[in-house]
């Protein structure tokens, strides 16, 4: 590793989001590029750098810096060029000759120490003075602090980051209390707290670490779709976190409850402590409280003639559409017109597009506003394609904001209590993929006078995010519900409907490949499975069903493993998008990304902007939100920008830094469980072995049910049949269901 000295000339590039730079240095006579992720770096400092020297394709010869350090101007001409490269507020190059004129090499000196006799200098106020002498000491504190964080091991980035968060106070915070960096600092969460707090001296059994233990591991819990741990399983997972026993742990919640970071919950007749973090609680109260609101029996008190007006309405339109509803069908008809709050479910093929289409025209036919959405924006393009009326994402619909809210949890919207959603009807498709927080936004902006109808299939796999919502209204047995059960007849012509059902009611399918879109092909050989998975998308189902091989989805339970999504990934790219001289790459972490690659965001991020872009480059349209699950493609990777852009659905353009890759991830192919809400021309599903709490029922109907015009399995008939057997799930720990019914008397 090379060392360098000199002084920044130039700054030609910085990415304020990652702190990536490049920078001419001056060393002497010679001028170097250098770069590199630096954040405090100002033109007209000098630095001492150490890395090395690296040939860019493009660019030429560059300087690569690892580390650096900041240091004072030590003669008359390079003060004068930093007090003028502008890197001093209020100071240009002409006023910084005359303070230098007049203070020679001691002007560094008098500016830290007597700052007010800067006012010696012609144009140089004493209030002048005081702003030139704050600019040079924040400066210089901040030097300090970066200093200081890294002999903790903490990156520019980050050590940035703690410095705007505490400023002067990080000194302290570092000393006593660390763990409150996971907290307050994005991009820190326990794991890197426990690491800083440990070269920092601070005891394993320190109760500071106990109780950022114990919040860390009920956020991981949320991430797994729990709402709260039971006390005994928190404080057994939080052991073996921390490497401490229960009763070291215990007498922390109650003081995390006293701070009021958790709450600690008994449901009468139950001894199990449930312990939730705060906001997720809140969270299911929040929920419940609006739920009780909202759901007011709009036209229970119907008269005889009303009902009888009602229920001639309904039938005309089912002579304008020329249909004719079965009974349940019919009922919820009815139901979502005489109540605040309906909730209908059923699976593939039982009517719900149908029956959605009849209440549409009904609240139309009343002249009454509606509105209708869908937690991602392909369940949005699908409702919208189903009924002929808009549909939007649930995000959309209440205008997200860039800004995150206070928790860090949830988007900011601006539609919310205070700007509410002007509709006298909201129909919810695909209700199984709505989490907690994204329910609680949706009914903040709902007014008690509005119809709330909720539709969706109870059987799929509930929301990536924390709760089950839908599972936990139905059962709560405190709204109208109908679950539509009877597979109509045009639908029941397709096996991936009638296979649906079969699966869901525990019943093995015909696996004999005399079906038109199910088929299965008996494969026990890993290699012979990835062979034919590739025959299948590049020469097989495109043209039967009429799709680009981009649109055939590749679903598999796992992650890891011959099967799983990273294995599968790494050999799909190297097949369906091979290396070319045309298309650029850039290997990010452990993966590979190329041009024309097929990927997924895997985080919620609020704040990330999107613009759609007209042909001749000219942007029409801009927001922010790109969400856990959306597809895209890679259209451009620039190196000298250290950037990514990827083109979403309806044509959203993304720009990541380099240092953002990890929210994304390829995507050709992807866990069932990232394809809820999503509907793909033809689906396969590569089974043959794996663990049990991932194979089961409820997966596999998941997996079959995002296919529209075909699905393949390949693999073992035996495992298929015992996926189907398996009629395990994961548990999830909510209690909204609860919630519901301490709020809403039984009916």
């Amino acid at each position: 590793m090379e060392q360098i000295k000199g002084f920044i000339e130039h700054i030609i590039y910085r990415n304020n989001d990652n702190g990536y730079t490049v920078l001419n240095l001056l060393c002497g006579d010679r001028e170097i590029t250098c770069v590199g992720f630096f954040q405090t770096m100002d033109q007209g400092e000098t630095i001492r750098a150490e890395g090395d020297y690296t040939s860019h394709p493009v660019y030429g010869e560059q300087f690569k810096i690892e580390r650096y350090e900041i240091v004072p101007p030590e003669d008359v001409v390079s003060i004068e060029r930093y007090l003028g490269s502008g890197a001093v507020k209020g100071v240009g190059a002409a006023l910084a000759a005359r303070i230098v004129r007049l203070f020679g090499a001691d002007t560094y000196r008098i500016i830290e120490e007597e700052p007010e006799r800067l006012a010696e200098v012609k144009g140089i106020s004493e209030r002048k003075a005081r702003e030139i002498a704050a600019s040079v000491y924040e400066k210089r504190d901040a030097r300090e602090a970066m200093t200081f964080l890294q002999q903790y091991g903490i990156s520019n980035t980050l050590s940035l980051r703690i410095y705007e968060c505490y400023g002067p106070r990080l000194y302290g915070i570092m000393k006593e209390n660390p763990y409150r960096l996971a907290e307050d600092v994005q991009g820190i969460g326990f794991r890197i707290a426990d690491e800083i707090a440990a070269k920092a001296g601070i005891r394993v059994d320190s109760e500071y670490r106990i109780r950022s233990g114990i919040l860390y591991t009920l956020t991981q819990a949320g991430g797994e779709g729990h709402c709260y741990l039971p006390q005994d399983i928190l404080l057994k997972r939080a052991g073996e976190l921390l490497g401490l026993p229960p009763e070291a742990m215990e007498p922390q919640l109650g003081n995390l409850a006293m701070d009021k970071k958790l709450v600690m919950k008994r449901t009468p007749g139950d001894e199990t402590v449930k312990v939730y973090a705060a906001s997720y609680y809140y969270a299911e109260l929040n929920c419940a409280r609006m739920l009780h609101d909202l759901n007011i029996a709009a036209g229970r008190d119907m008269l005889p003639s009303e009902t009888a007006d009602m229920e001639r309405k309904i039938g005309e339109i089912q002579r304008e559409l020329e249909i004719e509803l079965d009974e349940l069908q019919q009922k919820s008809v009815r139901d979502s017109i005489t109540n605040g709050i309906f909730i209908m479910s059923g699976g593939p093929g039982t009517g719900k597009t149908t029956t959605i289409n009849v209440i549409i025209r009904y609240f139309l036919a009343e002249g009454m506003d509606i509105y209708l959405a869908a937690p991602t924006g392909r369940a949005a393009k699908r409702m919208t394609e189903a009924t002929g009326y808009e549909a939007k994402t649930i995000h959309r619909l209440l205008e997200l904001s860039g800004a995150v809210s206070e928790d860090n949890r949830t988007a900011r919207f601006e539609k919310n209590e205070e700007n509410p959603l002007e509709a006298d009807v909201i129909i919810v498709d695909e209700m199984s993929m709505v989490d907690i927080f994204l329910f609680q936004s949706l009914l903040k902006a709902v007014t008690v006078g509005t119809r709330l109808i909720l539709v969706g299939d109870v059987n799929q796999l509930p929301s990536v995010g924390a709760g089950q919502v839908l599972d936990d209204l139905m059962r709560s047995g405190r709204f109208p519900t109908v679950v539509l059960e009877r597979i109509f007849r045009q639908a029941g012509e397709s096996d991936i409907v009638r296979n649906a059902h079969l699966i869901h009611a525990g019943q093995e399918p015909a696996m004999d490949n005399k079906s038109r879109d199910f088929f299965f092909l008996e494969r026990n050989d890993v290699n012979v499975i990835y062979k034919h998975m590739i025959q299948l998308i590049t020469e097989k189902l495109p043209p039967y069903v009429g799709a680009q091989p981009y649109d055939i989805q590749v679903l598999t339970p796992m992650r890891k493993g011959n099967l799983g999504v990273e294995t599968l990934n790494g050999i799909l790219q190297r097949y369906l998008n091979p290396p070319s001289p045309d298309k650029k790459e850039y290997l990010s972490g452990d993966t590979l990304l190329r041009e024309q690659d097929k990927v997924m965001q895997i985080r919620n991020n609020y704040q990330l902007e999107w613009e759609i872009v007209s042909r001749y480059g000219i942007p029409i349209d801009k927001g922010a939100g790109i969400f856990n699950g959306d597809t895209g493609r890679i259209v451009q990777i620039n190196d000298y920008a250290q950037e990514v852009v990827v083109e979403y659905d309806e044509h959203r353009r993304v720009t990541y830094a380099y240092a953002q890759l990890d929210e994304i991830e390829l995507a050709y192919a992807v866990t069932i469980h990232k394809s809820q809400g999503s509907e793909y021309p033809a689906v396969i599903l590569p089974l043959l072995s794996g663990p049990r709490m991932l194979f089961n029922r409820n997966l596999l109907y998941t997996g079959v049910t995002r296919a529209k015009n075909c699905v393949t399995i390949l693999g073992s008939r035996d495992t298929v049949y015992g996926m189907i057997r398996n009629n395990c799930q994961n548990r999830r720990y909510t209690g909204l269901d609860d919630r519901i019914r301490e709020l809403i008397p039984e009916r």
